[in-house]
């Protein structure tokens, strides 16, 4: 039911930077008795922090974060029933935040409008029942604060001298504040959170401080992190510190190319006593610092990092509950398993961007697409996708079914360079309209994903079929195909083995085939018949014209594995298939010659079809391109290039060489269920499959999720020819418990230890 809303948007009537303050204030009715609730609704066009008589009125930031603002507006609700008084202030501080900042590597802004506006209702229950209504409007004034510039990819300008608290005290008036103007918004497109707020969610202390070839203080602080520097500083009044942030080194010195425009520096502007400054209207993606001005130079640097103050790096995030958890006995592999852990934390602020750092940042959906699975078990990502969803679904609505690059689509806005012609519907970029929400009710069980997805899902099954050639094949149009192949030139990335138009197909196929299965699963027995017939077709077309003798037209690893992951092959083609996949790889010296397409899969074919040493022997290459380079190279995240650091130590020449981007991790998804042998028999795990598949040097590993239903947990080790199996089981579920040369064992819930002899059977498919 739509909100009668008291309070409208209101902007300031002058620009104060770009990083205006807003302030109403107003005495409670008397006569009514104690205040029982107070509740603020925040939002803003911008990102927006909210006061009520001088205490925040929470720990979120960035709010309302990145929607499709033409039709979707996210407003806060907040508990502020401690804070209010009998003269309540209400403060609003506001930035640029995507709304009116820079997006994409166009240079451009403003492209949702070029007016800031704050909105904020606070609603009042009394004792008898009594509620009084203050919120934005005309009365309400506006001032300067003391951030000077905020710009999202730039960073942002505090003057400590500028900061003056009173604003927030009842009486407070100055000649440098001025009026508001009410805006005549549609305030219908106001609408709650469906997911969670972005947050603090850890800091972390330098690890080290030095003085670079060229004499420039760099502080290190361990981990490629996404965030802020708050930074505690004693000075000369008026004297700046600058600080630029970046994630690598290059030939000792901060390594900024990768970033492209972006300028993610701070500049703080001291008041000579005691300043704490902390930007936050702005994050980068770093893990190292350049800091120009710090008083007293680099020893003195040294010394206020020795004592524990100086730089903190605040790390933030949406606030998404840790989940899932994996440990094996390779360091390696551990770690290579924690870069996706920081690679999903840096990249969900909000909205799932491709990178956290460059001037992009965008919600790419190929990106998503592949690592949805992942996503659903690392953290509780439910809420998160659901949100993210609904603007998918807009941008759908209002693009005749077709399912952009990037969610918010800011780049509809944009002039698109030669490379990138008109946006059409893609394979695997488009398909997150089908995958995410699959894998989303795959690792939640929650019939809500596909309920609320379902028109977007049908809508762009049929787009896609739309597409299809009079021959049944997707072999027309642009597509990103096997996007970043590492054996494509670094100013090449979508030049890759695998036909484009192979990967459409088999894209193709499975989407349908999860359509149908969903409107199952939804009750439409006329769609899944529709969808049913669609993947038949797609399934012989593909046999007819890509299929020949075994062989699948470009005869790469990617084509191979997606046909063998999807289910597109009769049993001798798969059999052969597998086969093929098997012998390619170790042409290639067991090193990775996939793609974003081919990448999230590569594994689970090869192990569907036999070859679980073969699988290993790719996981655990260390030599480039290969998951375990980077680590070799020190990497605390996932690249979004195999090589974005170079074997010398210098960056990777292509326009893009992010070093956060998690797509790549996707193979984190093989390690619970395969590795770690923790998988759903059921959405949502009510029946789980307990299988692991030990392979390569492991001598244990172990994995845990929080499931819908409780904890689950599974460890196995190698002793003495002795495989023996840990398993935990939550209550009102049961697991089905499958080892290599063993029968079919069903585990209640509790607590199961077993210990069998380990043989060399045939490894059974975990799907």
């Amino acid at each position: 039911m739509m909100t009668a809303w008291h309070a409208r948007l209101v902007s300031p009537d002058a620009e104060f930077g770009g990083a205006p303050l807003l302030r109403g204030e107003f005495r409670l009715d008397e006569g009514h008795g104690d205040v029982a609730s107070a509740t603020l609704f925040v939002s803003a066009l911008g990102v927006v922090e909210a006061w009520v008589n001088g205490q925040r009125a929470s720990a979120d930031l960035l709010t309302p974060g990145w929607t499709s603002y033409e039709w979707r507006l996210r407003y806060a609700e907040l508990d502020v029933t401690s804070r209010v008084g009998p003269t309540t202030v209400v403060g609003l501080s506001l930035g640029n935040g995507w709304y009116r900042g820079r997006l994409t590597w166009s240079g451009g802004s403003a492209f949702y409008g070029d007016e800031l506006a704050g909105f904020a209702e606070l609603r009042v229950r009394f004792a008898d029942g009594h509620e009084q209504v203050f919120g934005t409007d005309s009365s309400w004034t506006a001032g300067p604060s003391a951030t000077t510039a905020n710009d999202l990819y730039d960073g942002q300008d505090i003057d400590a001298r500028a900061y003056d608290g009173a604003w927030l005290a009842p009486g407070f008036a100055s000649p440098a504040w001025v009026g508001v103007h009410e805006r005549d918004d549609d305030l219908s497109r106001l609408e709650p959170y469906v997911g969670p707020p972005v947050r603090r969610v850890a800091e972390l202390a330098p690890v080290k401080a030095w003085e670079s070839p060229s004499g420039k203080a760099l502080v290190d602080f361990g981990q490629n992190l996404v965030g802020w520097i708050r930074t505690a500083v004693t000075g000369p009044d008026g004297s700046v510190v600058t600080l630029r942030h970046a994630e690598v080194l290059e030939r000792g010195e901060l390594g900024t190319r990768p970033l492209r425009s972006a300028k993610a520096t701070d500049r703080f502007t001291l008041s000579g006593a005691a300043d704490v400054f902390e930007p936050t209207s702005t994050f980068h993606g770093f893990r190292y610092a350049e800091v120009e001005g710090w008083p007293g130079g680099i020893e003195a640097l040294r010394a206020d990092l020795a004592a524990g103050g100086g730089l903190t790096a605040v790390v933030v995030s949406s606030d998404l509950r840790r989940t899932g958890r994996f440990e094996t006995s390779n360091p390696l592999l551990n770690r290579l398993h924690e870069n996706a852990v920081w690679g999903m934390r840096g990249n969900f602020v909000d909205v799932p961007t491709d990178c956290p750092q460059r001037d992009e940042r965008l919600g790419w959906t190929g990106d998503l697409a592949a690592f949805a699975p992942s996503a659903c078990f690392l953290f509780d990502s439910r809420d998160f996708l659901r949100d993210w969803l609904r603007d998918l679904a807009l941008e759908q609505d209002h693009q005749d079914g077709l399912v952009p690059y990037v969610v918010p689509d800011v780049l509809k806005y944009v002039e698109h360079p030669a490379e990138f012609p008109v946006p059409d519907t893609t394979a695997v970029w488009s398909d997150a309209a089908v995958w995410v929400p699959w894998a989303a009710w795959t690792a939640y069980g929650d019939s809500r994903v596909l309920e609320e997805a379902y028109p977007s899902m049908t809508a762009h099954a049929r787009r896609v079929r739309s597409k299809l050639s009079a021959n049944g094949l997707w072999d027309t149009g642009f597509q990103f195909g096997d996007w970043l192949d590492p054996d494509a030139a670094p100013d090449r990335p979508a030049a890759a083995k695998a036909d484009p138009h192979v990967v459409a197909t088999l894209c193709a196929y499975r989407t349908a085939v999860l359509v149908a299965q969903t409107a199952g699963i939804i009750g439409d027995a006329d769609a899944e018949t529709e969808f049913r017939v669609m993947a038949t077709g797609l399934r012989a077309a593909f046999t007819e014209h890509y299929l020949n003798d075994g062989l699948i037209a470009s005869d790469c690893t990617t084509v191979y594995a997606l046909a063998i992951a999807f289910g597109i092959l009769g049993d001798a083609d798969r059999e052969f298939a597998g086969r093929r996949l098997a012998e390619l790889v170790e042409a290639a010296g067991h090193r990775i010659s996939t793609g974003f397409a081919g990448t999230p899969f590569v594994t689970d074919a090869l192990t569907a079809t036999g070859h679980l040493d073969t699988a290993y022997r790719l996981l655990l290459q260390t030599e480039n391109p290969s998951w375990l380079y980077p680590v070799t190279m020190g990497a605390t995240t996932i690249w979004e290039r195999w090589d974005s650091m170079l074997p010398d130590g210098t960056i990777n020449p292509g326009e893009m060489t992010s070093f956060n981007h998690y797509a790549l991790g996707a193979v984190v998804d093989w390690l619970h269920r395969v590795v770690g042998g923790l998988a759903p028999l059921e959405p949502g795990y009510r029946r789980i499959l307990v299988a692991p598949q030990p392979g390569g040097d492991l001598e244990w590993a172990e994995t845990s999720l929080d499931t819908p239903h409780g904890h689950a947990s599974v460890r196995w080790e190698l002793a003495d020819g002795m495989v023996t199996v840990d398993v935990v089981v939550p209550e009102g579920t049961e697991a089905v418990l499958r080892l290599p040369g063993a029968m079919d064992e069903t585990l209640t819930p509790g607590r199961h230890e077993r210990a069998l002899p380990l043989q060399a059977a045939a490894v059974r498919s975990v799907q």
